[in-house]
């Protein structure tokens, strides 16, 4: 199978949900996040970056997203398929992806159940979070959409 990139749809996607924050913050899970959504242990409380380095960020954290969806999708996908499954694998990371029905959904080309799959991964800590359920159906429209 054919590994894609990351899709113009698809980082418009995540960069308007992750907005960009110079400084880093404390997420709604607790974690230090700077640039576009990104975490780690080099990211703590007064760190400011440059726009430069935020892009240089999401690119490399982006690259992890795109190769775990690449290994983990084993049927032909859509470019937009593709690009709202690498969104969700960045917003929640691969393992989870990969532990997914979505995937399982995907993968045994089932894409009308798949996308109803996104809608439920909307919570932290077992309450609904606003912004991860608009993520989620933006998500799901980018996935149906035809391209």
């Amino acid at each position: 199978m054919t590994e894609l990139g990351y899709g113009a749809a698809g980082m418009a996607l995540t960069r308007s949900f992750e907005g960009l924050n110079l400084t880093a913050y404390v997420d709604q899970r607790g974690v230090w996040t700077v640039g576009y959504g990104h975490t780690g242990t080099g990211v703590h409380g007064g760190m400011t970056i440059t726009t430069d380095e935020a892009e240089a960020l999401l690119a490399s954290d982006i690259a992890g997203a795109v190769a775990g969806v690449n290994r983990l999708v084993t049927r032909v996908v859509s470019q937009n398929q593709f690009d709202a499954l690498v969104d969700f694998a960045f917003n929640l990371g691969c393992a989870s992806l990969a532990r997914s029905t979505l995937l399982r959904c995907v993968n045994d080309g089932d894409f009308a159940a798949a996308a109803k799959e996104f809608l439920l991964w909307d919570h932290v800590q077992g309450r609904v979070v606003p912004g991860l359920l608009r993520r989620r159906q933006a998500e799901m429209e980018l996935f149906e959409r035809v391209n």
